[in-house]
């Protein structure tokens, strides 16, 4: 077996904490834990950070398959979700591969003469809006006819699998003409406008390029501040009131960002948000050149303190320019691992994409994120899931992507269907054996222990939603005993109520492990697939019942493997 380079693509350089978390056999279990949630004791509005996705594959937003994707998305948010696609301005014939795509916007006659082509925007952008959805645009990267002179530089080896420098990399050049650049974006937004309406595209953002402290991004840090500048004032002269931001650093991407933050105040740009990335692991080495389904050469996992660290590091950044501690924040990719098109084919701790993991951890973040947001003077307002689908695959290729091949929804898209059922507002829920963000400064570079935390609503109608959960960031550990969770319930103001529980784990909401049960097949019968669509959505624990209040207050008893979620939804008995 013979492997990579040990650099994974697309994440920044940090000693702050390990690329990935060792695994640890004997680290301590939690089997008990006491859950306390005080319905009238309201914390405000639920931010629902939860409510934006992006992707590479721009031009996988309009096929039959991306287009039900995000129609069911749209079932799970009355107000929308933000869509974030990458490479809206790149050249190119509209072909979609993972990790490139192309809007094929911008061309030059042979006189020099500009000319926008919004053939495959107004596809991609029309599949987004009609399910609902909002465009975070992303605007990026350097059209070929835009490219400097520098590109010439960047120079490959033809081959069957490599198309050009272009598609290579040549794109990061910045733009050889800043005044062209400007003219572009403002064509683009003036487009948008027309299609869309002021009211529409009034609830979009507005963002230049993506990771720019890395190799996304071919110039210098000044050059990038400057095309900022020139980049927000079209997109205002167009859209006064358009929310404008970035840089979309790495997680790593510390001085870029407080080079930016400088320069847009030195030079009273418009910014609206700051936005920046964060990644739970890369993996070492990122792709094994081995028999196909080997062993990874090591056990490593994701690392949930390593996105906080990260996050609440960005955070404070921002909090040091006074006049921005009231942006919100856009951590508008938000993921366990990185890059999104590696698979348990490339190295197999990528496996955790596909099981009961991934949603267990993802809805343990969201909730760590929300704590943050108590803790700092700048908010996170969005995490964005890094993830779409990928054409091609096979069945469980362990991508980080909502679906497997046959239109198959993997275990993730579970766990935004169980935060989607959360109330309006967000109440007091407190467990003794959580792992609580204030721990942070004590994690010493090491991963997120075992723990049973919880999150819980209320909405107008008086309905109770508690998720409560049972995770480590260790995606190797497991125990064949379940924790004994009490949830003890306060504050409610009816007498009876009908509960519902709804269960993530190994067993429930998992076509996974169905799919493994049945042999794992690369060529399910038609009976077969319909069988494991039949476990792909959420299911329910127990048949739904009847509950006694008793003095404003109930006690309830739930028994979580590990890893396991569970949503338990109290609606009232009038």
């Amino acid at each position: 077996m013979s492997s990579s380079v040990d650099v994974n693509p697309g994440i920044g350089t940090d000693l702050s904490f390990p690329s990935s978390a060792p695994s640890d056999p004997s680290a301590p279990h939690v089997r008990r834990a006491v859950v306390r949630v005080d319905a009238g004791a309201d914390r405000g509005d639920l931010a629902r950070i939860w409510e934006s996705i992006g992707y590479d594959e721009i031009n996988w937003t309009y096929t039959a398959t991306g287009r039900r994707l995000l129609r069911t998305f749209g079932e799970l948010s009355d107000r929308g979700y933000h869509v974030r696609p990458h490479y809206v301005f790149c050249s190119g014939t509209g072909f979609g591969i993972p990790h490139w795509g192309n809007g094929n916007v911008y061309h030059e006659d042979a006189a020099g003469e500009a000319a926008y082509d919004f053939t495959i925007v107004d596809q991609a952008y029309d599949a987004i809006v009609e399910a609902g959805h909002h465009v975070l645009v992303e605007l990026a990267f350097t059209p070929r006819d835009m490219l400097p002179d520098a590109a010439q530089e960047l120079r490959v080896t033809p081959s069957p699998t490599v198309y050009s420098s272009y598609e290579a990399g040549a794109w990061a050049y910045p733009p050889k003409d800043y005044g062209r650049w400007g003219d572009l974006v403002a064509a683009h937004a003036r487009h948008c406008l027309e299609r869309y309406g002021e009211q529409e595209v009034s609830t979009w953002l507005w963002e230049l390029w993506n990771e720019p402290d890395i190799f996304y991004w071919r110039g210098t840090p000044q050059e990038f501040y400057d095309l900022y500048s020139v980049t927000a004032s079209a997109v205002r002269s167009v859209l006064p009131q358009a929310k404008v931001g970035g840089p979309a650093v790495t997680g790593a991407g510390i001085e870029f960002l407080r080079g930016f933050l400088q320069h847009t105040r030195d030079h009273a740009d418009p910014i609206d948000f700051v936005s920046f990335h964060t990644k739970g692991s890369a993996f070492t080495p990122w792709r094994v050149y081995g028999p196909t389904g080997g062993e990874a050469p090591e056990k490593q996992n994701p690392s949930a303190h390593k996105m906080l660290f990260e996050i609440r590091r960005m955070l404070r950044v921002v909090a040091e320019f006074e006049e921005y501690r009231g942006l919100p924040a856009i951590v508008d990719e938000c993921d366990a691992g990185v890059p999104a098109h590696y698979s348990v084919y490339d190295n197999a701790n990528f496996q955790f994409q596909n099981t009961e993991y991934y949603p267990v951890f993802q809805v343990k973040l969201m909730k760590k994120i929300l704590d943050l947001n108590d803790t700092e003077d700048v908010r996170v307002e969005q995490a964005t899931s890094w993830s779409f689908y990928f054409e091609g695959e096979r069945y469980f290729e362990g991508t980080r992507a909502f679906l497997t091949a046959g239109g198959l929804e993997k275990p993730l898209l579970n766990a935004y269907r169980v935060l989607g059922r959360l109330g309006e507002r967000r109440v007091d829920a407190v467990s003794d054996a959580a792992h609580p963000v204030t721990l942070l400064d004590e994690a010493d570079g090491a991963s997120m222990p075992e723990e049973i935390d919880a999150l819980a609503s209320r909405s107008a109608s008086g309905t109770v939603a508690v998720l409560v959960w049972r995770h480590t960031d260790d995606q190797y550990q497991r125990d064949e005993l379940e924790a004994d969770v009490t949830l003890q319930l306060s504050g409610l103001d009816a007498d009876a109520y009908t509960l519902r529980h709804f269960r993530i784990d190994a067993a429930h909401s998992n076509a996974h492990t169905a799919w493994v049960e049945a042999g794992s097949p690369q060529l399910p019968t038609d009976e077969q697939l319909a069988r494991l669509k039949e476990r792909q959505g959420l299911e329910e624990l127990e048949p739904p019942r009847r509950v006694p209040a008793v003095s404003s207050g109930l006690e309830l008893s739930v028994a979580l493997p590990l890893p396991a979620v569970s949503l338990l939804v109290l609606e009232p008995v009038r």
